[in-house]
């Protein structure tokens, strides 16, 4: 199940898988359309024109395969149409009807379509945007189908049954619609389009300002519009006053589109309305005048019938308040049921909420004790090993400081000794050496000396002679 609103709220719409209903996929902003219901429209283009923020588009699924699309108004808590195809129409009829919990409350974990039973008290503001059962419970109206489930197969009919494709309509109004509608798709509409798949059908409603209970807004024209998308291809809209129970008007959908909100256009190029043949459109409205006219001729051959049940009417007028009277205990009855089902619900979930977070908070303490169990046994190892490391660098230090005092010890006696013993040498030993250092020191100086007086008298000779030889005159050898 598809669903979007224009505007950038999405919600994710699922059907359920009971009974049989399947979850779809979410139509995401940049999607244009129903996304996979696009194939319900002419063109795969929906209607246009339908803009306002409370609209939201259904792509309604069953089995996991699209079955029609919805447009539907929260604001007016009704469908404003539904697109589908003709497929060959069941047997027999079953109503399961259902709600869609996501369009009240887009946060809640539920993602599927359920029983409001189901989820009375679970979801958040149920029925504020959607209509409920409860809100046509002794309002006289029903849940009036805008794609009739008579014109559907088993699973497409199967589909129908949600009230988001539902409309307050009075019994009898409802049972007309379906029965004109039905005639005109099946002998009118289906003959005359030469491709059966090319059929597009738009049911759809006009909201007005009476509500049911204040909430549902009964609307004040059932329309439907048809499109066959063929080379032969025609349009031909119908429209019924919800006042003027046996009015059914044909007319064309451009006709439509102007009772409908401004701007609206229900099919791509008006489906070829300026192009479609008169001969075949004639037929489609001539097929179309015989049903209107055959059901007009009923009811007048039943005006006699109507008539003599004039006394059951009157019957029926007094026994009013009365029926009114037990459908009230009704009404009430089931809602003390509901409430009863509703606390006990409460209840239960309380208990197992209680229940869940206890067996939680023991699990968490488990969890806990054998984790810090775990880091405990996992850090033995690791402080006996650092103990024994300890342990062997303390010894080792041990061994390490008596090697260094006993080698301190040991080296103060033996120094001196040596020293003690190199005394002598440097003593006694040394005074042989002194003494001949003495002895050498003064035969050096005293030969010092002799040298210097020597040399000072072969200067004194020297200075002598040369002072001779300059001034006495030489003379003979005898001189």
């Amino acid at each position: 199940r598809e669903s979007t609103m224009e505007t950038p709220v999405v919600f994710l719409l699922c059907l359920s898988v009971f009974p049989g209903f399947s979850q779809g996929r979410v139509v995401r902003e940049e999607e244009t359309g129903f996304a996979e219901c696009n194939v319900f429209f002419s063109g795969r283009v929906p209607p246009e024109g339908f803009s306002e923020p409370f609209h939201v588009k259904i792509c309604q699924q069953y089995n996991k395969e699209p079955r029609f699309a919805t447009l539907y108004s929260t604001k007016d808590k009704i469908p404003l149409y539904s697109a589908f195809k003709y497929t060959k129409a069941a047997q027999s009829e079953e109503e399961d009807w259902l709600v869609e919990p996501q369009i009240d409350d887009p946060e809640n974990d539920l993602q599927e379509m359920v029983h409001e039973a189901d989820i009375a008290g679970s979801v958040a503001s149920l029925g504020t945007n959607q209509a409920l059962t409860s809100d046509y419970v002794g309002s006289g109206y029903e849940r009036g189908l805008l794609n009739p489930s008579l014109l559907n197969e088993k699973d497409f009919q199967m589909a129908t049954y949600t009230l988001t494709n539902a409309v307050p309509l009075s019994p009898s109004l409802s049972k007309s619609w379906h029965r004109d509608i039905r005639r005109v798709v099946e002998e009118a509409l289906v003959p005359h389009c030469s491709k059966k798949d090319h059929l597009y059908l738009l049911a759809g409603a006009i909201p007005s300002n009476v509500l049911v209970n204040g909430k549902v807004s009964v609307p004040e024209t059932l329309w439907l519009a048809a499109c066959c998308d063929a080379p032969e291809g025609w349009s031909l809209a119908l429209v019924k006053k919800v006042k003027e129970e046996n009015s059914l008007a044909d007319l064309a959908v451009g006709e439509l589109e102007q009772q409908l909100p401004a701007g609206v256009q229900l099919f791509k190029g008006n489906c070829g309305e300026d192009n479609q043949r008169q001969e075949k459109m004639e037929a489609v409205l001539q097929a179309v005048a015989l049903i209107r006219s055959g059901e007009q001729g009923g009811t007048s051959d039943n005006q006699e019938a109507k008539d003599s049940g004039f006394v059951r009417k009157v019957a029926g007028i007094i026994a009013t308040p009365f029926i009114k009277l037990l459908e009230l205990l009704i009404y009430v009855f089931v809602e003390l049921v509901k409430f009863v089902f509703r606390f006990l619900w409460l209840v239960v979930k309380q208990v197992v909420s209680t229940v869940l977070n206890g067996v939680s908070n023991l699990w968490s303490g488990v969890v806990f004790y054998l984790t810090e169990i775990s880091k405990v046994l996992i850090s033995i190892p690791c402080d006996v090993g650092k103990v024994i490391v300890n342990i062997l660098q303390g010894f080792w230090g041990i061994v390490q400081d008596v090697a260094l005092i006993t080698y301190k010890v040991l080296s103060i006696p033996m120094g001196f000794v040596l020293h003690l013993a190199a005394f002598p040498y440097y003593t006694i030993c040394a005074i042989p050496s002194l003494l001949n250092d003495i002895a050498t020191g003064i035969g050096g100086t005293f030969s010092l000396v002799i040298d210097a007086m020597g040399t000072l008298l072969h200067g004194f000779y020297y200075l002598a002679a040369h002072i001779v030889k300059r001034f006495v005159p030489k003379g003979s050898s005898d001189d």
